[in-house]
């Protein structure tokens, strides 16, 4: 006879819940901004409690699956343990561990999906989550701009839809809007190439995610797609690269995008103009100035980890009082990651995003399947998308940050080599010709 304990473990085991585990997460993670305006940010933080809790019980029946040593990254593990550290030095010991436990559960979440789910799983289970929020992004659009013209406030939608933007949808901002478009175009783009949906559900997916990122009037909406084109460019050459000559591709493509970044900082005040964003990079310019002159009185260990700014806490609000605005984040992940952590944490910030964004371009170079193009052309996405906003640094953003490091790492990782001397079998990544 099954006992009740014994069903409660099949159940968390099963591939079914596998799935609905990762759909409810994501569509969690992506409409975090929804769910806390319209219910309360306590919500949000039960939801992911809750969630937290059964990916535990997840991982818990599935523990013969899984590898200690290989269950995080330890680029991931060392940010965090450096963001925990601060509770010694910040300025509000409370907040800086509320602060903490938030970017701990959109971690583990994250940690979670990825041991659960494999590449293309991931990629299904987001392109699902994506296609839904973006349709009730547009439905709710058309029905406040449009059928009612009237703004629906309480989801920051404007309602000027019909004026031809910006639009904000679920996401708050029309920066969030953009960002998620962007990742969402190359979901769809990813699942289209792999045939995971039928071809009209692609170009469907693809329409409505590129209308709604042209709709956004985003200043990083070009920049992303610019960014993501020329990675995929590249990408693609490398892949098609014979075996024997990848590395000098590799190394020639890497100078290419040295002097690229060198000519585009040169000319970047006449870019600037040519974007017509000169008055939205002005206030950011006179930001990270500021920031600047108060990262230099804790240059190391910064002012401690909040994530994003607390009203009422030191140096946010003395920021804020001096520019007479009303930022709650350094409009750039590493700024932020600056400030609060310093240059220490900065560094290992650096070191969380790069050594996966490497990894997971080394992959895509030498396997086929489309499918592992997903990895690094989202971490680009998100390390463009942080030098203009704070995105990656919590929610959303932070989230796809540790999935990508943890799907980076399974594939290169210097675990492997310890997990295959209980084996006897050495890992290799054989270039596919």
């Amino acid at each position: 006879m099954t006992t009740p304990r014994r069903r409660l473990g099949r159940l968390l085991g099963s591939a079914e819940m596998a799935r609905a585990f990762t759909l409810a997460v994501l569509t969690a993670i992506f409409g975090s901004f929804a769910i806390q305006r319209m219910t309360s940010p306590v919500t949000l933080a039960a939801v992911i409690a809750v969630l937290c809790v059964l990916g535990a019980g997840i991982l818990f029946v599935r523990r013969e699956e899984l590898s200690l040593l290989r269950i995080a990254p330890s680029s991931l593990l060392a940010f965090m343990g450096w963001a925990l550290v601060s509770f010694v030095w910040t300025t509000d010991r409370t907040d800086t561990l509320l602060g903490w436990m938030s970017l701990f559960g959109f971690a583990f979440l994250a940690i979670t999906v990825g041991h659960i789910r494999d590449t293309l799983q991931t990629v299904r289970a987001i392109g699902d989550a994506l296609r839904v929020l973006l349709a009730v992004s547009l439905g709710l659009e058309i029905l406040s701009g449009v059928l009612l013209d009237l703004p629906f406030t309480f989801l920051g939608i404007q309602g000027q839809l019909a004026m031809g933007g910006p639009v904000q949808g679920i996401f708050g901002t029309r920066n969030m809007l953009g960002f998620v478009a962007v990742i969402a175009l190359i979901t769809f783009v990813i699942e289209w190439r792999t045939q995971s949906v039928n071809p009209p559900v692609a170009v469907a997916s693809v329409g409505v995610a590129g209308f709604l990122a042209l709709l956004s009037s985003s200043p990083t909406v070009l920049v992303l797609a610019v960014a993501v084109g020329i990675a995929s460019t590249a990408l693609m050459i490398v892949r098609h690269a014979p075996a024997e000559r990848r590395n000098v591709v590799q190394w020639a493509l890497g100078g290419v995008v040295a002097a690229g970044l060198t000519f585009a900082f040169v000319l970047r005040h006449q870019i600037i103009a040519m974007m017509d964003a000169g008055s939205d990079f002005s206030v950011r310019a006179t930001l990270w100035n500021t920031i600047l002159d108060f990262s230099a009185v804790k240059p190391l260990q910064g002012w401690g980890w909040f994530g994003p700014w607390q009203r009422g806490e030191y140096p946010f609000t003395y920021i804020n009082f001096q520019l007479d605005e009303r930022h709650e984040t350094a409009l750039n992940a590493y700024f932020d990651a600056l400030l609060q952590l310093g240059a220490a944490g900065l560094a290992l910030f650096l070191l969380l995003g790069g050594v996966a964004l490497i990894r997971s371009w080394l992959v895509a170079s030498v396997r086929r399947p489309v499918v592992y193009a997903w990895t690094p052309l989202v971490l680009v996405t998100l390390a463009v998308d942080s030098m203009f906003e704070s995105f990656t640094l919590a929610g959303t953003g932070w989230f796809m940050l540790v999935l990508c490091a943890l799907r980076a790492g399974q594939s290169r990782s210097w675990r492997e080599h310890i997990d295959a001397a209980h084996t006897g079998a050495i890992p290799t990544l054989r270039p596919e010709r």
